[in-house]
């Protein structure tokens, strides 16, 4: 209850103030992430995985990483009001060497791990993730009022400042029509304008990223007003997978490059991306989005022919985590002329569509040939370790390190209330410059 009640009262300090007027945009591009070089790689962080999956924080291949944007806050559907959805995995779980310091202020939780690795790789970002599948329907009311865009803004913000993070991904998945549309680009102005208010009261100034994430369906990019969006967005986060699952009549690629034929290829990557190079999005600023997961189809002959069930999962029917594929017996293939992989297993006549470390691969590739702004991952957790690493691999493909982006983040936050038990200091270890 404490940090429910600090988060309240810092947003609505700071809403009862009105925001600042839209920046010049000369004001704002300056405010943009830094994009001189480099590959972005972006992995989601769910608080979730500290539960089933016992992936922590700490388990991140950090050093590969130029983001993490942490999955996900929650917003009012009445008021706007951006909250965190589990404040004991956020905040408040004592994690792998943490210990309680008894004043009850203290930052735990995933969010303190996130801090510390910040401050063991300064070239990583977190940024706080907002909305996805299960809270999507909530943004709708609160993005049709001035008040409810300015609440939304306001506390996403003071989240930010609160809670010792980089900028803010805003994932509203399935908007519904054209004034969803366009108030989904007055929502993005908002939040841009209030961090950049934000990045203004910092001595020396830091750029906070804003991001979206967004679809690769026709009927639902056709939808956006891409062009407007794209002047408060510092990138993208392309969504090119999830094109195949239960709800399709025949096994399919979930996450292929090319288009084939209309039953194993019924979307393509390749026709997202040219939809949004057409609507003026700048192909660097476009990050690739992989998944770390299958999708199974049972009682299959095959790559294109009808299923019938989904199978187990590891965590839910139907989806299996890469760090288990290929299931025993099963027999994985690459199809060069899609981009994509898939394993079969003849015995127990199940497809598993996902990307093999071939196939990521050979999305870093196309991420190169066609001047993409780096590669994203849904979700962290799943991935394997070590060589058989799909982050890691794409990294490689990229040429490591050196050719990844490379802009310091931030540590230093003054408006903050809360304090971190960073590198064993207790109590008094607050959000300094010396820190």
């Amino acid at each position: 209850m404490f940090w429910r009640h600090i988060i309240l009262a810092l947003a609505a300090y700071r809403a009862s103030s009105s925001l600042t007027p839209p920046l010049p945009t000369e004001s704002r591009r300056l405010c943009q992430e830094d994009t001189s070089g480099g590959y972005r790689t972006v992995a989601y962080y769910v608080n979730w995985a500290i539960y089933e999956r016992q992936f922590f924080p700490q388990d991140l291949p950090a050093d590969k990483l130029t983001h993490v944007l942490y999955a996900f806050a929650n917003i009012n559907p009445d008021t706007g009001e951006v909250y965190l959805s589990d404040l004991w995995a956020d905040t408040q779980a004592l994690l792998a060497g943490d210990s309680s310091n008894g004043t009850g202020k203290a930052l735990h939780g995933c969010l303190e791990q996130l801090y510390i690795l910040k401050k063991q790789n300064r070239n990583l970002k977190v940024l706080l993730s907002i909305g996805g599948a299960t809270y999507s329907s909530n943004f709708a009311q609160p993005a049709s009022t001035p008040s409810g865009r300015s609440k939304f803004a306001s506390s996403a913000v003071s989240l930010v400042q609160e809670l010792g993070l980089d900028g803010i991904d805003i994932n509203w998945e399935n908007i519904a029509g054209d004034i969803q549309a366009e108030n989904f680009v007055t929502l993005l102005q908002e939040v841009r304008n209030a961090l950049d208010a934000s990045s203004a009261s910092l001595i020396p100034r830091y750029n906070f990223t804003l991001t979206a994430a967004c679809p690769a369906g026709p009927s639902s990019y056709e939808v956006l007003q891409l062009h407007e969006m794209d002047q408060y967005i510092d990138f993208w986060n392309l969504m090119a997978y999830d094109y195949a699952g239960p709800w399709s009549t025949v096994t399919s690629h979930q996450a292929n490059l090319f288009f084939t034929d209309a039953e194993s290829t019924p979307f393509s990557t390749q026709s997202a991306v040219e939809y949004y190079l057409s609507q003026g999005i700048p192909a660097s600023k476009i990050v690739l989005g992989m998944p770390v997961y299958g999708r199974a189809f049972d009682h299959s002959k095959g790559i294109g022919t009808p299923f019938s069930g989904v199978g187990k999962g590891t965590w839910e029917a139907g989806i299996y985590d890469f760090k288990k594929l290929p299931l025993p017996g099963a027999v994985e293939t690459f199809d060069n002329k899609s981009g994509a992989s898939y394993s079969y297993d003849s015995t127990n006549q199940e497809l598993i569509s996902y990307d093999t470390v071939e196939a990521a691969k050979r999305k870093a590739a196309w991420i190169q040939q066609l001047g993409l702004g780096g590669g994203m991952w849904w979700e962290a957790s799943a991935d394997e370790q070590g060589d058989s690493s799909l982050i890691q691999n794409v990294v490689a493909a990229f040429g490591g390190d050196p050719n990844l982006q490379n802009s310091s983040n931030l540590l230093y936050y003054p408006n903050s209330t809360v304090y971190t038990a960073c590198c064993g200091l207790h109590n008094h270890a607050r959000w300094r410059r010396d820190l």
